[in-house]
């Protein structure tokens, strides 16, 4: 199964490529995107190392990997999605690649959910929109038993993110850092939605 072009009320999802890096180089060269993943900007060098291991992970299951997502009109409530990314403005990075991290199952049925958008279109329900599409195509058209979320403890929006799509609190662990940002010490929390999960959520528009 390919990766697929997914849309919902006001973002078009294409699948990540390699046309998208510059995107991506774009994206991470704000150090306030990545505050709670590496608290720094990263180098056009480190983008484009992770930019090849998204290629690689997009392959590993059918239908999961990365999308970059486009809207118009500031995605402002009531847009349309764009007809064609060409034709939209970048908004950011969605992604829904196998679990593969230290601190996740080896399991192919198991997907982690993220999301990293432009400071410009932070708290527009943006990523909230993006993940229930993302979810959606993991469980009705992938799927997958279980997707879980990751992010620092302190980064109250990714949490406010993972509840707002009906996800679940599972667990707090300390991973190891190299070069650890402020408020590593508190850890970093998991959030789960199950397939029965999913398919007991009495929301249509979740679904």
């Amino acid at each position: 199964m390919p990766q697929l072009i997914l849309r919902t009320d006001r973002l078009l999802l294409v699948p990540l490529a390699d046309r998208h890096l510059e995107l991506e180089i774009q994206l991470d060269s704000d150090p306030e995107v990545l505050r709670y993943l590496s608290g720094r900007a990263r180098s056009r060098d480190e983008v484009v190392a992770s930019h090849a291991q998204r290629m690689a992970l997009a392959h590993k299951v059918d239908g999961l990997g990365y999308w970059m997502a486009f809207a118009s009109d500031d995605g402002a409530h009531g847009s349309a999605p764009p007809a064609r990314a060409e034709e939209g403005e970048f908004v950011g990075l969605m992604m829904l690649p196998p679990a593969h991290g230290p601190d996740q199952p080896d399991d192919p049925t198991v997907a982690e959910l993220g999301y990293r958008l432009a400071r410009r279109y932070w708290r527009k329900g943006l990523a909230s929109e993006a993940s229930r599409a993302l979810l959606r195509h993991a469980f009705d058209t992938v799927g997958q038993s279980r997707v879980i979320a990751q992010t620092m403890t302190v980064n109250a929006g990714s949490r406010g993110v993972m509840q707002a799509v009906g996800m679940r609190y599972v667990r707090t662990y300390f991973p190891l850092w190299d070069d650890p940002p402020p408020g590593a010490d508190l850890g970093e929390v998991e959030y789960e939605m199950t397939r029965a999960m999913w398919e007991a959520c009495p929301d249509p528009a979740r679904r």
